[in-house]
């Protein structure tokens, strides 16, 4: 599975939007200067990431983009969704037809993956991202059991 460079860049831009958390309010504009990312698409983000709650824009002479909630409220599967849709592995999940349906015995299981998937992406918070990386976790023969 791999995340859409629309997806991406949305982590990316509530990031560097955690960032200004506590100085104020930050434009699309600054947002952009400051990913390098092209104004179009930090605007296009802008506007489904405020549909999505995750930021508040504020209208007026010290208006501007904020977190929609604090950081540690905010996950990595909130931001992925709000750009995405529900996270989903398999389109069978979202009852779409398939020509294998019939026979398929793995239906049943696809729920289990893409909550397992979701729950590792959603214990993910802006806040976490906003520090230090932290040594990933060894995989051992327990995992891959």
């Amino acid at each position: 599975m791999r995340l859409s460079n629309l997806a991406d860049y949305a982590v990316i831009t509530m990031c560097q939007a955690a960032v200004h958390c506590g100085d104020g309010r930050v434009s699309a504009a600054e947002l952009a200067a400051e990913t390098g990312l092209p104004v179009p698409t930090v605007q296009k983000l802008v506007s489904k990431l405020t549909a999505a709650g995750l930021l508040r824009s504020v209208r007026g002479a010290h208006g501007g983009l904020q977190l929609g909630r604090p950081a540690a409220a905010i996950t990595v599967a909130d931001i992925v969704e709000a750009i995405e849709g529900r996270i989903a592995l398999t389109a069978c999940v979202d009852h779409t037809a398939c020509d294998y349906e019939a026979g398929c015995n793995m239906k049943p299981h696809w729920p289990i993956i893409n909550n397992a998937l979701r729950g590792a992406l959603a214990g993910i918070t802006l806040a976490q991202l906003r520090g230090p990386v932290a040594a990933p976790t060894p995989m051992t023969e327990d995992h891959l059991a």
